[in-house]
């Protein structure tokens, strides 16, 4: 049987013995934005370090846990924390979480994520409804022998973020009078940021942010037959429209300046898409 396999389905029975909780809706909580959990009404929590063959967050902002409850009467599983493929874990490791939250039953995955601003139009502190991605200068997670128990070899890759769920999340944020801007997440491997070649070039590519993550579990999911949609922090200007050096400090602190309009904003949405 296929390695990949074999861990996922160690790891999924070392979950079942510490819960049982099925999941509808599992969201990942991107750098800084960990705060999040604090809105689950937890029935169980688990860290990753407890779960024998699991990839480790090792980046600050990411705490490394699972938390299992209810957010308005819907179940949810919430990844405190995400593991990045610049951390050196292979691309199926980087992924293997998003696969296990399939596997205990969530039907639909929200991703979050802090990203650099591509486009001209945006600012630090707004939000971006992604609406498709660039996986660029990172392998598809589905290189290699295909998983037949998770997806087809060949899968469509035309929607996947679905339309009906983007629509729900701009409703989410209009009801809030949160302004939410549309466009485009291009992730690259990290961990370095971008030079401002790189940038012009991603700009002309048709990218509206930058991001270390994302685009490689949106393909996963996608695999699995998930319903996905995501929403986007911009912490800062990417490399040359910024007028200082980046620092991932720099993506804390607006991270954490924007969380209680995000909350509220993940909140709404996980109501409306639940």
């Amino acid at each position: 049987m296929n390695n990949t396999f074999l861990k996922l389905q160690h790891c999924l029975a070392q979950i079942r013995e510490k819960t049982d909780f099925k999941p509808k809706v599992a969201l990942v909580l991107g750098s800084g934005l960990g705060s999040f959990a604090e809105e689950v009404d937890i029935v169980a929590t688990i860290n990753y370090e407890d779960i024998e063959g699991f990839p480790i967050s090792t980046v600050p902002g990411h705490q490394g846990r699972f938390v299992f409850g209810h957010i308005s009467k819907i179940p949810v599983i919430v990844m405190q924390g995400r593991v990045h493929f610049y951390e050196g874990y292979s691309i199926a490791d980087v992924v293997l979480p998003i696969r296990l939250m399939r596997l205990l039953g969530a039907e639909i995955l929200m991703l979050t994520n802090a990203v650099g601003s591509i486009n001209l139009n945006f600012a630090a502190g707004d939000f971006m409804l992604i609406k498709d991605h660039i996986l660029y200068g990172v392998p598809s997670p589905l290189i290699g022998h295909n998983i037949d128990d998770l997806g087809t070899r060949f899968p469509d890759m035309s929607e996947v973020y679905k339309k009906t769920l983007c629509e729900k999340i701009s409703s989410a944020a209009k009801s809030l009078d949160i302004e939410l801007h549309e466009g485009v997440y291009l992730q690259t491997s990290g961990p370095n940021f971008e030079t401002p070649a790189e940038i012009r070039a991603y700009r002309a590519m048709g990218a509206d942010v930058v991001g270390m993550s994302t685009a490689c579990e949106a393909v996963a999911a996608n695999h699995m037959g998930m319903h996905v949609c995501g929403i986007s922090c911009v912490s800062n200007l990417a490399a040359g429209i910024s007028k200082t050096p980046l620092t991932h400090d720099e993506v804390q602190e607006m991270a954490d300046k924007a969380a209680p309009q995000f909350r509220a904003l993940v909140t709404e949405c996980i109501k409306r898409i639940g």
